[in-house]
């Protein structure tokens, strides 16, 4: 299996304390990849460390060597409310002059075929401020396409979003197969399991880390997450886990 991201032996701290200890993954490439852990174990600070905005020991190698980076926050970094329309938003890192001078033709077409791929296309014209949330993660998601990614990172992609919404979400995720490496947080162990070719567990360490069908296991969701969790997806008697790194190539 060829690894579009390998980390070896991860560390990074907020502070004096430390978040992720020794973590040793792999990000196969082409594939959606889903991390999945309980609040506070690392998962958003592991992305962090990957997109470069955290200082972190240990080795993060990737194929290609400096793959560009599309990111979709857990929440919007910009405010939301600024006096553009989504169109307008979309071309800033585009335009090499002020979009109130108006849209070129070829970034317009640009930014319609992102919308396009994330089925916004009537929200050229919305205001920011009128945007729901499943709204304003597809503008997200749309403005880190438009980097023409070659791995993919969205954090939490569902938080804010409806039932269409969530709908949608998956819907994306399909159409994104064999596209893109896609690395997803995500706190639904169900859109996990659908979605993801593989699953790495992380509670400040990498549990264990291989294809759905081998990590949802009681004793592997149980390791990660804490006793009961592990009944979600299996039976109540609990297998115990053999090795740290179920399905590793």
């Amino acid at each position: 299996m060829k690894a579009a991201v390998e980390l070896t032996g991860v560390g990074a701290a907020l502070g004096e304390f430390e978040v992720l200890r020794d973590v040793t993954a792999q990000v196969p490439c082409g594939r959606q990849t889903v991390v999945i852990g309980p609040n506070g174990g690392g998962k958003s600070t592991l992305m962090h460390c990957l997109l470069g905005q955290l200082p972190h020991t240990g080795r993060i190698t990737f194929d290609p060597l400096k793959p560009r980076l599309g990111y979709v926050p857990q929440r919007p970094d910009f405010d939301r409310f600024l006096p553009l329309t989504s169109g307008e938003f979309l071309a800033l890192g585009l335009a090499r002059k002020p979009v109130w001078l108006g849209i070129s033709g070829g970034i317009k077409k640009r930014i319609d075929e992102a919308l396009e791929l994330v089925k916004a296309e009537k929200l050229f014209k919305k205001p920011l401020g009128g945007l729901s949330g499943g709204e304003t993660q597809r503008i997200l998601l749309a403005a880190a396409l438009l980097t023409e990614p070659d791995i993919l990172i969205l954090d939490e992609p569902a938080t804010g979003v409806d039932v269409y919404g969530e709908q949608l979400l998956c819907e994306l995720l399909d159409g994104f197969k064999d596209r893109f490496t896609v690395i997803m947080v995500s706190h639904d162990l169900a859109t996990a399991r659908a979605h993801g070719d593989w699953v790495i567990c992380l509670n400040r360490r990498v549990v264990a880390q291989g294809p759905p069908l081998d990590i949802f296991q009681p004793g592997i969701l149980s390791a990660t997450f804490g006793l009961h969790q592990g009944l979600i997806f299996g039976s109540e008697q609990e297998p115990p886990i053999s090795s740290p790194l179920v399905g590793a190539a």
